[in-house]
């Protein structure tokens, strides 16, 4: 590797591609301000306690992923792996009273110690947002909203939305002596990391990707099903409310989300141009106490990875670039109609600029040529021949149910509009 590379995991960004950034960094704040939220921004490196104070000793990230280190001056500090616990940390220092809210979204670079992969980097960046001081199912359909309507207008819609509940710290001692009851006969026969997670947190073992554990992880115990009527309300509330918004989602009982810090709503939004590691933005509802500080802060935040972004945005461009679907296609029958067709497709192309049309010049009999039609999903086939010219009209067929009615020519562009 040459000293001028960049580090594996870590890359240089250069123009056009830093356009594609600056682009999504400004969709989502425009976006974020509609729904009330501010930007702030966190130093990179944070003490270490930050992290390890909230995310979990006993979880991935704290265990084998952060860049941690002790500085000159003694101090043990890391190169922050998430957003969240820094954004409350910032928020904590800004203060907070009792009653009020903050809501506030971040760009930024992470780190973790990940062995890179596609989609996956040591050096990563996420756009983020966090609320706190409003502890209630409809922020949290909102913040889940929020996040769906930022996708679809960076061009990275059509993911799934998968939502569970983790319920309340109060609910985990029925919860880990159910699972634990579970995975004991079987935990031989799972990964490394799972037979570690069965005495240090069992709820972790749901989260495995392993497929060998996954098939044992399937017939677990619905962990809804052990929570208290609150949590089970809570969530009945949160789903509630994002259908009433209008929001796709589906219940998966076996999301936990990898930190302990998460209470009642857990979520993640799944891609299919990311690959097998399909994970696009994922969040939920935590419980944090920022180091120093007294009491609880509670709040709903998700993160979305850039590089993971951009990956969606190609794979949704190259598929619509890539599509053969027409929206109108001209069959030409005789020498004649072959330059009427071309002259009827450009206007068309004036006139309505948001269809695709093609005319075909091929000579071909009109079965070979409505076989095209069929075979690049045309919606609508417009017929021009002899008969048709010398009446000043197109045939306009309707490929969904094969009917069909005769329309001057001058009246095409309407008709199809």
């Amino acid at each position: 590797m040459s000293a001028t590379e960049p580090l594996p995991g870590t890359s240089d960004l250069w123009e056009p591609e830093v356009f594609d950034w600056i682009e999504l960094e400004n969709a989502a704040r425009e976006i974020f301000h509609r729904y009330g939220y501010i930007e702030v921004r966190t130093p990179i490196i944070e003490r270490t306690e930050v992290f390890t104070h909230n995310l979990g000793e006993t979880t991935d990230v704290v265990q084998k992923e952060m860049y941690a280190f002790e500085d000159r001056g003694g101090r043990h500090l890391t190169l922050r792996p998430e957003g969240t616990a820094g954004v409350i940390r910032a928020i904590a220092n800004r203060g907070l009273e009792q009653g009020d809210e903050c809501r506030a979204f971040y760009f930024g670079p992470m780190f973790r110690g990940e062995r890179p992969a596609a989609g996956r980097r040591r050096q990563f960046h996420q756009i983020g947002v966090e609320a706190v001081g409003n502890n209630s199912p409809w922020m949290d359909a909102e913040c889940i909203a929020m996040l769906m309507h930022f996708l679809e207008t960076v061009g990275a819609g059509g993911g799934r939305l998968l939502i569970n509940t983790r319920g309340l710290p109060e609910d985990r001692p029925s919860i880990n002596a159910a699972l634990t009851e579970y995975f004991t006969p079987h935990i031989s026969c799972m990964c490394e990391d799972c037979q570690r997670r069965l005495s240090t947190n069992v709820s972790r073992i749901l989260d495995c990707k392993n497929p060998a554990c996954q098939e044992i992880i399937n017939g677990a115990p619905d962990i809804a099903s052990l929570m208290g009527e609150e949590s089970r309300k809570y969530f009945d509330n949160v789903c509630a409310s994002l259908t009433n918004l209008g929001v796709a989602f589906e219940v998966t009982p076996r999301l936990v989300r990898g930190l302990d810090y998460y209470v009642h709503t857990v979520f993640e939004v799944t891609h299919a141009g990311l690959g097998g590691n399909d994970a696009l933005a994922g969040g939920g509802r935590y419980q944090i106490t920022p180091p120093g500080m007294k009491g609880v802060v509670e709040g709903i935040g998700y993160a979305c990875g850039i590089e993971r972004l951009l990956m969606v945005r190609a794979s949704n461009v190259v598929k619509a670039a890539g599509s053969t679907d027409i929206d109108v296609a001209i069959v030409c029958l005789g020498d004649a109609a072959v330059p009427e067709g071309l002259k009827l497709a450009q206007s068309l192309r004036h006139q309505l600029p948001g269809l695709r049309i093609k005319a075909d010049f091929s000579a071909r009999s009109m079965k070979a040529q409505m076989r095209t039609a069929n075979k690049v999903g045309a919606k609508k086939v417009l017929i021009l021949g002899e008969n048709e010219l010398a009446q000043g009209v197109v045939v306009c067929k309707n490929m969904a149910d094969s009917s069909q009615v005769t329309v001057p020519l001058t009246e095409v562009a309407t008709a199809l509009a």
